[in-house]
């Protein structure tokens, strides 16, 4: 097919050769299946803020440094060169996070280059080479939905002993690979990923990102529905005491104190605002 025009500088530069199809089009991004070559990569399109429809946006760029001191202070103004730099900011944040959790050692598709808005990553395949499927898609035997669970959990715990909170992990956004020879879920889409220690509303989004697995996988094994992974999550990482090694029980007791009005309203307000993301994407 033919380059679109974003795409056109990356055949001009020599970093692709054709343009094979569309894979899909999301909220925050447009992805194509690609050619250099002999290699097949993905090309990740970023789409423009004013066509964005992504969620609570201060949440996920709290606290995100940029090195240069101009930029810092456009940024804090709002002026246009700073929303062009927060835009970039926001953009190079996915491929920081996929070199950092690739190292981690995190299932996610390898990243090659970043250039003029565009990410050529990995193309994540099922074992016959056809494009993976999203977790949303497939039905689970019981066995299986614990199984893929546990592994999710496991990458959960990875990225934060990594420092990082995915903050929109979900059915929508896990591909069910084969990767490096192993079948697998692979994590995906994550230009919204926080700084675990530097964001106020990183226990938040960890929280619901265990709660959307737990929810999930809950409809294949019900079993799953009463666990508290995220909770004993946190606290393990708070206290210092999480590691990839550290078992989790799923089982955690709260501790009575004052309960914080202010969390429960943004808890209400994020269950809300997801269950409108996901009949949405449900419809299309």
């Amino acid at each position: 097919m033919k380059a679109p025009p974003r795409l056109q500088a990356l055949v001009e530069e020599g970093l692709i050769d054709t343009v094979v199809r569309q894979l899909m089009s999301g909220k925050e991004a447009m992805v194509y299946v690609v050619r250099s070559g002999d290699h097949t990569m993905c090309a990740k399109i970023y789409k423009e803020a004013t066509n964005r429809s992504f969620r609570q946006a201060v949440d996920y760029t709290e606290n995100r440094k940029v090195k240069n001191s101009r930029q810092a202070r456009a940024m804090a103004k709002g002026s246009k060169f700073g929303r062009a730099s927060q835009e970039a900011a926001w953009q190079s944040a996915e491929v920081d996070a996929l070199y950092k959790l690739a190292d981690a050692g995190v299932r996610v598709p390898k990243p090659y280059n970043f250039l003029e808005g565009v990410l050529l990553m990995e193309l994540v395949t099922d074992a016959l080479g056809d494009a993976a499927p999203r977790l949303n898609d497939v039905a689970f035997s019981p066995e299986d939905a614990r199984t893929h669970h546990a592994t999710l959990l496991a990458e959960v715990v990875r990225m934060l002993c990594a420092g990082t909170v995915h903050g929109d992990l979900s059915e929508f956004n896990i591909l069910l690979g084969h990767v490096d020879g192993v079948d697998g879920p692979v994590i995906i889409d994550l230009p919204q990923a926080v700084d675990a220690a530097g964001n106020n509303h990183a226990q938040r989004m960890l929280l619901r990102d265990v709660a959307n697995l737990r929810d999930f996988f809950g409809q294949f094994a019900p079993d799953l529905l009463p666990t508290q992974f995220g909770p004993e999550m946190w606290e393990l990482y708070q206290r210092g005491l999480l590691s990839n090694e550290t078992p989790l029980t799923g089982y955690y007791q709260s501790k009575a104190g004052a309960v914080d009005m202010g969390s429960v309203l943004r808890e209400i307000d994020d269950a809300k605002a997801e269950d409108a993301a996901r009949r949405l994407r449900m419809a299309g």
